[in-house]
This record gives C-alpha cells, structure tokens and sequence, in this order.
C-alpha cells in the first residue's frame, strides 16, 4: 500500500491530503476523492481513503482547514457557518484537491467518485453543481442544503446521500427540499434513510465528542458502506 501526505495551496493556503493505493494492483482504475468531516482532516478521513485504496481505487482525501489539522469546536462552526453562504468557496477548495486525484497517473479519469462526511458531504454535492466531472457522488450524513440550488441541474453523475433518521442536523424539511432540487435538477439520486442513526454515524470517535445527536452507529456505518460500493460497482464496474 502507497501511502503519502500531499501538500498543495489553495490561495496561499497550505493543504496537506491523504493519498492512498495499492501499487499492485491495475495501472488504471477509479478515483476516489474523499471530504473530511467539519473538523478536519481526522483519523478518519484517512481510515475511508485507505479502505478504499484496500479495495483497488486510487483515494485522495482533501483538505478544507490547511495545515492537515483538525480545528477545535469554536473555531469550527464560525468557519463552515461563512462557507455554507459562499458555494463558490466550497467549490474552489474541492476543485482544488479534485485537481490532484485526476491527476495522478493510476487514475482512470472517466471514472471518478467524491465522496463526503459531515461538511465534506456536502462539499461532495457542491462539487457536482458546479459540473465537476464526477460520475457518483457519495454524501454520508451530509448537509444537503444549498445557497444555489438550482444547480442541480448541473450534476452528471449519480447521486447517493446516506441520511440517519434522527439526525437533528438534517431534519426533514431539509431532505425534502434537497429531493426537490433533485427532481427539478433531473439527477439520478437516490437517498437512504437509516431508522436509528444520528449525525456522524460513521465515525467510531464521534459518540467521545458528548454531543446531542452526534453518535456512531456501527450497523448504519456498514449499511452505508455497503451501499456507497454498491453505486461504484454499478458505475464503475469491476476494478
């Protein structure tokens, strides 16, 4: 397994990403762009590019705080709070490490994924408004709400968001104007809701945060999982 920590700028800004493959498998194979959680580049992040890699994709977990830190809770939600309002900043930090998955010469760059957890969920979905060139788009307890969501429209690859039922960061109303946008976009989307589950159910570390409503849920965890492959299979065939 070829691990490495890649570092690049976005305005001056430093980042450092998670790059992951295994280098015995096929010279070409598909690209997985990955989006930490809102507090950064964790642990993780870097367990899902790894997984992946393990599995025979070239993985490349970006990074949206710099440094490939991870920021404590008051200077977290000030910061994802502005870019919620600003599309066109989420855009151009995931353009930004888009950029180097698609560049890396084992990727096989018509078929490309980006998939999201927490705020880099709905990083992923931003992505594809913006008419990445991205053909599944993965959001795990994603935020799906949009400053601009008639960009829908622009969204060319298939669409999967993993939701917990009782998550309180996503509450209904938010899921249905997401699948509003959806519908009017004329996506290929489909979203499962996970009876039981809450926000972050995918992270082992979430429930030690002492959070209302943050807590992992180790059977949502695997279903979405599976789920998410099952999309890759389906798009990207075998690997």
């Amino acid at each position: 397994m070829h691990i490495e920590a890649i570092e690049y700028t976005v305005d001056d800004t430093k980042m450092i990403g998670h790059l992951a493959f295994d280098d015995q498998r096929a010279p070409s194979r598909p690209g997985v762009l990955v989006c930490h959680e809102g507090p950064g580049m964790s642990p993780h992040a870097k367990n899902v590019a790894e997984r992946l890699a393990a599995l025979g994709y070239v993985a490349f977990a970006l990074d949206y705080h710099g440094n490939g830190t991870m920021l404590p809770r008051e200077e977290m939600m000030p910061k994802l709070g502005a870019l919620m309002g600003d599309p066109s900043r989420i855009r151009l930090l995931g353009r930004a490490g888009l950029d180097i998955l698609l560049a890396h010469p084992h990727v096989d760059t018509t078929r490309i994924a980006a998939i999201g957890y927490c705020f880099g969920g709905t990083m992923a979905l931003e992505l594809g408004r913006d008419g990445a060139p991205i053909h599944a788009i993965v959001g795990f307890h994603s935020g799906l709400g949009s400053a601009q969501p008639g960009d829908a429209k622009n969204i060319t690859g298939s669409v999967l968001v993993c939701i917990g039922a009782d998550d309180p960061m996503i509450p209904a109303d938010q899921r249905s104007a997401f699948e509003q946008s959806m519908r009017e976009g004329g996506v290929d989307w489909r979203m499962n809701l996970y009876g039981g589950a809450q926000h972050s159910f995918t992270n082992p570390d979430a429930s030690a945060a002492g959070m209302p409503g943050v807590e992992y849920h180790e059977p949502t965890d695997r279903r979405s999982w599976t789920a998410m492959i099952d999309l890759f299979d389906e798009r990207f065939g075998t690997i």
